[in-house]
């Protein structure tokens, strides 16, 4: 187990600049489609579970916030990431 641990963690260090950023672009709109359904969810929600929907909307945003500070610090450009959104909203289409 250790060592698997250790491969994980050294597959993530192996990764270049370019596959770091694919995948903060990608946790970048996997948060934001979460988000909106933590929103779309709470609309309707009832009971406790108003509770549970506003705390994954405040976790949502709290890690859609530091991803886009991340962005930031690696000079990622937001239209690149929308450009990427776009895209797989069209293969997503065309299947």
């Amino acid at each position: 187990m250790i060592y698997e641990e250790f491969v994980q963690e050294n597959n993530i260090i192996d990764k270049s600049i370019e596959e770091l950023n694919n995948v903060l672009i990608k946790s970048i709109i996997e948060t934001k489609k979460d988000l909106k359904n933590a929103r779309r969810n709470y609309e309707y929600a009832e009971g406790e579970l108003i509770d549970y929907y506003l705390y994954q909307i405040k976790a949502s945003q709290a890690k859609l916030n530091y991803l886009l500070k991340k962005s930031k610090e690696n000079k990622l450009n937001i239209d690149m990431i929308k450009d990427i959104e776009i895209r797989k909203i069209e293969n997503i289409k065309a299947v």
